[in-house]
């Protein structure tokens, strides 16, 4: 069958609802490795676009009520993850023998959120195009992992909604991914999930401002404006002027966007993507995703880290 018919028949089913957000994900994994992408450029745009966009709607499903209940101390314990993922992330990737801008490219994605971090600090760092794909593969290589198992090692622990979306939050890359992992577990764990992640994402401006400062980089830091529409849009959800119904709807059609943005990342894992990888920076990635997240859930299940001192 031609490739194009398949790719807008699974997008359809996607952006529809009629398939969930893990099965999207597989079945853009198994259209980018099996088969030749007809819209690669721009399935990547309209990804980019779908899940911003996704993202604001998702805001009319938040309650700022619950995100205020997060203690001031949060701020101290962000700080100090996101400082160890950075540190312990540059020195695997030092006893690795990665190159030094693909380490502390798939360090940052680590530590904050995934693909967007990457592409707001690579242009600081000059990274070139070949730096930017292993960095990114290896992130959504990850991610496409997380999504699928995250859930089920929730529920063989008992986490609760509130834990596993704090875990997914703290553990998982990319925003779509913590928030296509949410999803599939519950409603409470999407919301705190989402609001949890959009909070630390707003790290990588500072992030981004302190590593031009540090490489004198003279690039333009790129804003994540979107999450700040994020949170106008939480604002008039609690606050008003809003209408429970229409911003049902809204936080509906997010969802259903992100459910069609998993199937577009997925078809961007291609065997070409696989290759670019190459073992040592996917061996970086792996040891420390697997650090930050075993240490996270610890915490979390051992009530060191809660809802309420994340922020």
């Amino acid at each position: 069958m031609n490739p194009k018919i398949i790719f807008f028949v699974l997008l359809i089913l996607s952006a529809s609802g009629f398939i969930s957000p893990p099965i999207a994900l597989s079945a853009g994994i198994v259209f980018g490795l099996s088969l030749p992408h007809p819209y690669s450029a721009d399935s990547k745009s309209l990804s980019k676009f779908l899940l911003q966009a996704s993202i604001v709607a998702l805001g009319f499903g938040m309650n700022l009520h619950e995100v205020l209940k997060a203690g001031r101390s949060g701020f101290l314990y962000t700080a100090i993850g996101i400082t160890f993922a950075m540190f312990a992330g540059l020195l695997i990737g030092k006893l690795l023998a990665v190159r030094g801008t693909t380490s502390y490219l798939i360090s940052t994605g680590t530590a904050i959120c995934g693909g967007s971090a990457i592409a707001a600090v690579g242009p600081v760092l000059n990274a070139s195009e070949e730096e930017m794909a292993v960095s990114l593969g290896t992130v959504f290589i990850l991610n496409s992992i997380a999504l699928l198992i995250f859930p089920v090692i929730g529920k063989s622990l008992a986490l609760s909604q509130s834990q596993f979306g704090l875990w997914a939050a703290l553990a998982i890359h990319d925003t779509s991914s913590v928030v296509g992992a949410a999803s599939r577990y519950g409603t409470e764990a999407l919301i705190i999930a989402t609001t949890v992640k959009l909070a630390r994402a707003l790290w990588i401006v500072p992030l981004a401002f302190f590593t031009a400062a540090v490489k004198h980089g003279k690039s333009k830091v790129t804003i994540p404006w979107f999450i700040l529409f994020f949170f106008l849009a939480a604002v008039i959800n609690t606050f008003g002027p809003q209408d429970a119904v229409l911003s049902q709807k809204f936080f509906t059609l997010g969802k259903l966007g992100l459910t069609a943005t998993l199937f577009l990342i997925g078809t961007s894992i291609s065997r070409a993507t696989l290759k670019e990888v190459g073992w040592r920076p996917l061996a970086q990635g792996i040891v420390l995703w697997l650090i930050v997240g075993s240490l996270s859930l610890y915490f979390i299940h051992t009530g060191w880290i809660s809802i309420s001192a994340t922020f």
